[in-house]
C-alpha cells in the first residue's frame, strides 16, 4: 500500500473515531498519533492535510454533498460512507496535488475494505455527480 492510500485510510480511521468521541480535535488528533504506529512525517503530514481542508471546510463540503447524494441526507448515510465522501469531496474542491479521478478512485478502494457491499456504488455515484458539478471539462471513464 502506497503511503497516500494510508494516509487516506488515517483520516477514515480518524473521522469514526471523532464522530464516536466528544471532545476537541486537536486533542484527539495528538492522542490519535500517539496511539498510532505511523512515524512517517509525509504520511502524517498529508493526513493532517486532508483533515485539515474537511475540518475548515465541512459546511461546504456537506452541503454539497447533501445536493448530490440523492434522497439520502448525511445522518441515514454510514459513517464510513459520510466520511470517505467528505474526504473525497474536500480533495476534489481544495486539492491542488491529487487528480480528481484519483480522489474517487481512491474512496472507491477505500469503501471496498472499510464499507458495505453497497459502499463503492454508492461512493462512485455520488463523487461523479460531484466531479461534473465542479470540473465538467474532467473526463470521467478514461479513452
Amino acid at each position: 500500500m502506497g503511503n497516500r492510500r494510508f494516509s487516506r485510510e488515517l483520516v477514515i480511521q480518524f473521522l469514526y473515531l471523532t464522530e464516536m468521541n466528544e471532545g476537541e480535535t486537536e486533542d484527539q488528533l495528538e492522542s490519535f498519533w500517539k496511539n498510532n504506529s505511523c512515524k512517517e512525517k509525509d504520511v502524517q503530514s498529508f493526513t493532517e492535510d486532508i483533515l485539515r481542508d474537511i475540518f475548515d471546510h465541512k459546511k461546504e463540503i456537506d452541503a454539497l454533498l447533501e445536493k448530490f447524494s440523492d434522497n439520502w441526507t448525511l445522518s441515514r448515510m454510514t459513517v464510513i460512507d459520510r466520511n470517505l465522501l467528505r474526504m473525497a469531496a474536500s480533495e476534489l474542491m481544495y486539492s491542488k496535488t491529487v487528480p480528481p479521478k484519483v480522489a474517487i478512485d481512491e474512496a472507491v478502494e477505500i469503501a471496498k475494505k472499510f464499507g458495505t457491499a453497497d459502499s463503492p456504488n454508492f461512493i462512485n455515484g455520488v463523487l461523479d455527480r460531484i466531479l461534473k458539478e465542479l470540473k465538467p471539462d474532467v473526463p470521467l471513464k478514461s479513452a
